[in-house]
């Protein structure tokens, strides 16, 4: 007997499928990245050049999270940024699974007060912290949480695109000061606390 091979034709993908599958994507991307991704991030994983979509599907996806009953929530930020991330009432109870902290208390109170008050000198900066403040400076430059900009013959100190990420904080300097006062990241630090 002699066998025909009869070739399917090829199917393509519905325009529901292929919305499912950005959704999955974008899903997979907010998971894997940990920190906030911008639209042209999401728009590039999901395979479209539409920013407007990606935006729709993930508002979709976040409101798919909220209704679920579920340890996981996906926020929309000021800047049209998004963010998975653990609910607040189930974090105290795993923090400490979480891994080691980027900062220790010492360097996280020489980088809110950084944060807060950017651009600012290097030597306001030492002025107020102190010399051990020159370590934290170091580890947060190596860390890419702040960059030192020569101006003449001191360094002007800013926060860098990382650090509002890490944080999921607003790029926009004016909006992440709000933000920071808001959730008391800018309380009043004391000169040379030892920390």
């Amino acid at each position: 007997m002699k066998e025909t091979s009869q070739t399917l034709p090829e199917t393509k993908p519905s325009e529901a499928e292929k919305q499912q599958q950005r959704l999955v994507l974008i899903e997979s991307a907010l998971y894997v990245a940990g920190r906030p991704l911008d639209l042209k991030t999401l728009a590039s994983v999901a395979k479209t050049r539409s920013k407007d979509l990606v935006k729709q599907l993930a508002r979709t996806l976040q409101q798919e999270y909220a209704s679920r009953n579920t340890c996981l929530q996906i926020l929309e930020l000021e800047d049209s940024r998004f963010v998975m991330q653990l609910k607040p009432k189930y974090s105290s109870r795993v923090q400490r699974l979480a891994m080691r902290p980027l900062l220790t208390t010492g360097p996280l109170k020489t980088l809110s007060y950084i944060a807060y008050r950017q651009p600012i000198s290097q030597k306001h900066v030492i002025d107020v912290r102190g010399h051990h403040a020159y370590a934290h400076l170091k580890q947060m430059e190596e860390r890419g949480l702040i960059k030192r900009e020569h101006a003449g013959r001191t360094k002007v100190l800013r926060t860098t695109p990382f650090f509002a990420d890490y944080f999921g904080l607003s790029h926009d300097l004016r909006g992440m000061k709000r933000q920071l006062k808001r959730i008391g990241f800018a309380e009043p630090i004391s000169k040379r606390t030892g920390e």
